[in-house]
This record gives C-alpha cells, structure tokens and sequence, in this order.
C-alpha cells in the first residue's frame, strides 16, 4: 500500500490554520455493535438532559451522529463544533461529570472500537481533508 500525506489548501487549511479559527470541527467514526444497534438508538432518541447541558457547557455546538452500514458492519459518525478556547479542559469537564459517566456506562458497550483507535478511546479521530465555510 502506498503511504499518502496530506494536501493543504484553499479547501483544506493546514492543522496550525484549522486551530486559529473561531470554530473547530471533530468528526470520528467508530464501530456499532449489531446486537447493541436498537438499544443504542433508543438511548439518543431521548438524550438525558444532564448530558446534553454539560455537553452545551462544554461549547460544543452542531453535535450530530450518523449511522452507515459497510459491507455488513454497521458505523457512527459523529461531527461537531468546538467554539470554546479549552478544547483539553473543556474535554476534561465533560469526563468528569457524574451524569455523562453514567451515559458512557450505557453508550460504550454499544461500540466496538477500530483497530486504529488509540487505547482508552472508542471514537477514532478522523483526518479533515476539505472545508467549505
């Protein structure tokens, strides 16, 4: 296979221009477990409030989750914007809180992680290659 490095452009800023702006966006994909799909949608029909209030909180904005299946393997897709000025402790904040610990509890053994998922994640990273604002 051969190795690929990023382009950036006009339509695709380089990461040092991507952290300057205002708003930052984060999508990640990770796995959904066939046997856990049902359990996981009923979950986010109804998102707990306390969640979604420390989310807010946490200047997290247009936060959205896409379902897609593979060649028989189910995904989600996660996009959302980061307006704040402390994504780490914004991040941290979310951690911590009592209630979003208790969704994670209920989410998490929904999820299969990728293979390239870095340990103590389920959600992997993934590489922003075009921006249209």
């Amino acid at each position: 296979m051969t190795a690929t490095t990023a382009i950036y452009g006009e339509t695709n800023p380089s990461p040092q221009d991507l952290g300057k702006m205002p708003i930052r966006r984060y999508g990640s994909v990770v796995e959904i477990r066939k046997e856990k799909e049902q359990y996981y949608r009923e979950l986010h029909a109804n998102g707990w409030n306390g969640v979604m209030e420390r989310i807010k909180k946490s200047n997290i904005q247009n936060y959205s989750i896409f379902i897609h299946e593979i060649e028989g393997k189910k995904y989600l897709f996660s996009y959302f914007e980061y307006i704040g000025n402390d994504f780490d402790g914004d991040m941290a904040k979310i951690a911590s809180d009592k209630e979003t610990r208790r969704w994670w509890k209920e989410t998490d053994p929904c999820q299969k992680p990728l293979t390239a998922t870095p340990d103590g994640s389920n959600w992997s990273v993934m590489e922003p290659v075009f921006l249209l604002e």
